[in-house]
Order: structure tokens, then sequence, then C-alpha cells
């Protein structure tokens, strides 16, 4: 029953005005003020001998520069996927060098590229911190965008015909078609996706604030390099403190961020009837009731949108996409042939120059530990597939349990690895397994959260008539998973099967050598190879074992994953 409108009832409202405004305006300055506060440490000159502080008071301010850190990745991986998957989408010659490249691109190892980048930003900001801040950023980038860069590419392959034929019929300009049909197309899995990426660039922080090049350690002030230093030291104090730290990080990130998102992502689903369970969040409630950001949206965002998407005068709108045929086209394709040709001569120059250095017993090592790696990357991802599946399943169609669950598996896949699995490997070695068992194990955290994420994604996204049409057949739950659950979210579970094999290659590097209270472990496989090549500066091994990585990365997408790929797109795609 709607309440009369008594002058008490205006000053109530005005109240609940001026109470909403002043909390958001309060939060926007306190965090403004609190990056631009931090933000200033980045700059000056770097202090090589810096040691990592393990005290309490300074976990606020080495907890505020990684967010810094993990939020520049972020919003630079989230621009490179939004460009680079749409211009793969709508240039189809592009994409022909796009879609490979991106294979040899996130099959390379994070921490092989770190001489590399570290050297070169260190030339070009000599004895400057923001050179090693900005190296910091590009790995956690390199981390972060791959899977994303992926969903979003087979979001857009995926969208149904019809609803591209509708964009045609309503003329809808470029703007308009990105806006209303391409990108909420994409919404629930990039969101989800977004939370396995920034849960990725924790996994690596440790390695890369306290990166180590031959004899240099490269050192930053941050969450990551204190839980690595705690665990070095065996401060357990230090080190559980730092994990509540992380926890009530991912816990506040999650509601404030991802769950908003989560909910708002679920009006673009393909259904025509209404969930009964639908994600709620009590933030995105609040902002939707927010006189600020409702004059925001309509004095300055609507306006925008719509100067954006109104068609020329006296022209009535329509969508042209590009081709090879047209000037623009070939003028695209010529600059990526180009330049990407030119990057490859120059590079394959410099590395056949470099890996002439080798012996034949380097190379025999190096075959040798692609094999070893191999097995255990295959091992890892079946372990994870028995689990991720159905876990993924169940919470991706329930939603209350999801608003439970997510936080949950949103720690687990965040907190570092690395700072616990030293323990984790002394339990190990007393029991016999050691590094051999310990291995997989650590690389399955780097793994299965990617196909766990998209799983979840995937059945989220499946309608819910094809479930209330099962009810209504009666079918099966074995027959409602074979003709309902499992084609649903087949194009989701190849996309994180093949960032999660990326992720375990990634992953072997930091689960087969591992440097723990001044003892050095390792076990044989090209994870160990490129750790210890990067440590004792051996770049003609680092760059051998890299490269066969990488090639095998690509053989087995290309060979595997990618005809799944394909057959996702062709019989597994949504029609409306």
């Amino acid at each position: 029953m709607t309440r009369p409108l008594t002058p008490e009832n205006q000053a109530l409202g005005r109240l609940n005005w001026t109470w909403q405004d002043l909390l958001l305006i309060f939060a926007i300055i306190t965090l403004i003020f609190a990056i631009v506060r931090t933000a200033t440490n980045f700059t000056g000159a770097y202090n090589p001998t810096f040691q990592v502080d393990t005290s309490l008071s300074v976990l606020p301010s080495y907890t505020l520069q990684t967010l810094i850190r993990m939020g520049v990745a972020y919003s630079c991986s989230l621009i490179f996927t939004l460009v680079y998957a749409y211009s793969a989408y709508r240039y189809k010659s592009v994409a022909k060098i796009l879609i490979p490249l991106l294979d040899i691109l996130q099959s390379i190892p994070v921490l092989s590229i770190a001489p590399g980048v570290v050297l070169a930003l260190i030339a070009l900001f000599p004895g400057q911190r923001i050179g090693i801040e900005i190296a910091a950023i590009l790995m956690i980038f390199t981390g972060m965008t791959w899977n994303m860069v992926f969903s979003f590419y087979q979001s857009l392959r995926g969208i149904p015909s019809e609803l591209k034929e509708a964009a045609k019929i309503y003329g809808l300009s470029d703007w308009q078609r990105f806006w209303t049909l391409e990108l909420p197309s994409g919404a629930i899995g990039l969101v989800w996706n977004s939370v396995m990426s920034v849960a990725g660039g924790w996994f690596f922080l440790i390695a890369i604030e306290s990166l180590t090049l031959g004899d240099k350690n490269f050192r930053l002030p941050g969450l990551g390099s204190y839980l690595g230093a705690a665990a070095d030291k065996g401060d357990f104090i230090a080190l559980i403190w730092g994990l509540v730290v992380l926890i009530g990080v991912i816990i506040a990130t999650d509601y404030f961020v991802w769950r908003p998102l989560i909910t708002w992502a679920e009006k673009f689903k393909y259904e025509s009837i209404e969930s009964e369970n639908v994600p709620t969040s009590a933030v995105l409630d609040f902002i939707r009731r927010s006189p600020t950001i409702r004059v925001m949206t309509e004095r300055i965002w609507q306006p925008l949108t719509s100067a954006l998407s109104r068609p020329t005068r006296n022209q009535a709108p329509k969508v042209v996409a590009p081709n090879s045929n047209s000037p623009l086209g070939q003028w695209i394709n010529w600059l990526f042939v180009s330049g990407l040709g030119f990057i490859v001569l120059w590079g394959t120059w410099e590395a056949v120059m470099m890996l002439r250095l080798l012996s034949f017993s380097d190379w025999q090592s190096v075959i040798i530990g692609a094999i070893w790696t191999s097995i255990r990357v295959f091992i890892a991802l079946i372990l994870s597939l028995l689990w991720t599946i159905p876990v993924g399943v169940i919470i991706g169609r329930n939603p209350k349990l999801a608003q439970l669950l997510q936080p949950i598996v949103q720690i687990a896949a965040s907190v570092p690895a690395t700072a616990l699995f030293p323990v984790l490997l002394l339990f190990l070695i007393r029991i016999g397994g050691g590094l051999t068992i310990g291995s997989v194990a650590l690389m399955m955290l780097g793994t299965m959260w990617y196909i766990l994420f998209n799983v979840i994604a995937g059945a989220q996204a499946i309608p819910s008539e094809l479930f209330e049409a099962a009810t209504v057949y009666k079918l099966k739950p074995i027959q409602r998973w074979r003709t309902v659950i499992l084609p649903g979210i087949f194009p989701y579970l190849v996309t994180g099967i093949i960032t999660a094999v990326g992720g375990a290659w990634n992953a072997s590097i930091v689960s087969e050598y591992i440097q723990f209270q001044g003892q050095t472990i390792t076990t044989p496989g090209l994870g160990s190879i490129i750790s210890q090549a990067s440590a004792t500066g051996k770049y003609p091994l680092l760059l051998a074992a890299t490269v066969v990585m990488s090639i095998l990365v690509v053989l087995t997408n290309r060979l595997v994953w990618r005809p799944l790929y394909h057959l996702a797109q062709e019989k597994y795609q949504l029609l409306v």
C-alpha cells in the first residue's frame, strides 16, 4: 500500500536522499584520496636493497599498493579484451591473425617474460621505481587477460543469427549494436572470467612482487611480497594476518563489485520465462535508488550514448561491417601483416642467435622436462574436470547457493597458493610424496578455477525454459545432463579448458621449483628449468624452455581444443 504524500513523508524522502548522497560522495572522495596518496609511492628512485617488512603496521599500505597494481592491470585487461575480441569478431581477415596470435600469447609463461620486461623498463627508466612498477603491472596483465578475451570472443561468435538479423532490420548503428546486442551477449561470461582473472592475478602475485633475475632481486612493497617474506621466514603470525587481510579484501571485492555485476548481468540471459531464483545485491539496489547516480545517468550518460548512436542527418542508420575488400579492411590487414611479419622475423633472428649457445645436453633436459610437465598438466586437467563440472553446474543453477559459495570459491581461487604451499610441501615430504605429488596439487590450483568459473557462467546462461521443458517431459537426471546441461555449458567448458591448460603450464613454473627457508626443492620439468634459468641468469636456456612450452600449448590448442571450440560454435550455438 502506497503511503500518502504528506509533509512528513516529504521530509523523510529528503533525509533519505541526503543520507545516500553523502555516503556515496564520502566513499568516492575517500577512495580517490587513498589512491592518490598511495600512488605517490610509485615514483622516485628504486632502492635495490629494499627488504620486505613483515610487521603488522605496514599491512594497510602494502595492501593498498597491491590493489592499485591489480586495479590498473585489470582495467588494461578489460580494455584489451573489448578491443581485441571485438576486432577479431568484426574483421574476418584480421581474425585470421589475431586468433592464432592469441594462442601464442596466452601460451607464453608469465614469469618467462619477466627478464625481458624488467630489463627493458629498467633501461627505459634507469634507477626509477616506476619502471619496476610498470613491469609488475604488465606481468599481472598477462596473467589476467587471455581467459577474458577467449570468453568474450566465444560469446560474440555464439550470438544467435536471429538477433543479428533483427539488428539489421531495425537499422542499429555500430554503437547501438555493440551496446544492446554484442556486449550484453558476453556480459555473463565476461563478469565470471573477470572474477577468475583477478583470482589468477593473486596466484602469481608473490613471484611478481619478489622477482629474482640472476643475482639481482627486484622487490616491491605489497601484500604478495609480504606473504612471500612471511612464508620464507617462517613467521606464521605475519602469514596468518596477511591471509586474513587478503580474505577480507576478497570478501569486500565480492560484496561491492562482483555480486552487483553478476546481478546486473542476469538481465542479459536469453530466456522468455523469468527465473524463479535470481541473484540479488544490496549494493546494486542502493546504487539504483541513489538520486546522484540517477541524475548522472539522465544528464550525462544518456545524452552521451544518444549522441554516439545518433545517425547522421538525412541518412538512415545502417550497419556496415568492414571486410577485407574495403579500403579500411585492406589497410588494417596490411598493417597487421606488416607489423607482425617484422616482429616475427626480428624475434626469430634474435632467438636463433641466442639458442646457438645451447649444448646438446641442454636440449635433452628441455625435452625430458617437457614430457614430465605434459604428464602433470594432463593429470591436473582430468582431476580438475572431475569435480568442477558438477559443482559449477550446481552453483550456476542455484543463485541463492551461488551467493553463499561465490565468496568462498573466490577466496580459495585467490589465496596465493605459493604462500601456503611450503607448509603443504613439508607434509608431503614426511609422507613420502614430496614435490612429485605436490607439483600436481599446486598445478591444479592454477587450472581448476578457470574451468569452474566458466562452467558456472555457462550454467547460469542456460535459459530457464529449457529446464522447464525438461521437467514437462519428465527427463531423468542422466537425460537432462545429456540433452540440456552438457550442450548448454559446452562452449563455456571449452573456453575454460583452453585457458586452464595455459594456466597449468604457467603454474608449473612455481610448482616444480620451490624455495623455502633457504632450501630449494625441484622436480624434473619445464617449469623448474624456467625457474632455475631465470634465477641463475641463463637466458638461452630460459628461451629454449619457453619456446618449447609455447609450441606445446599452441599445438594442443590447434589440434585438440580448437576443433572442439568450432564444434561448440556450430553444433551447440544457442538459438532463439
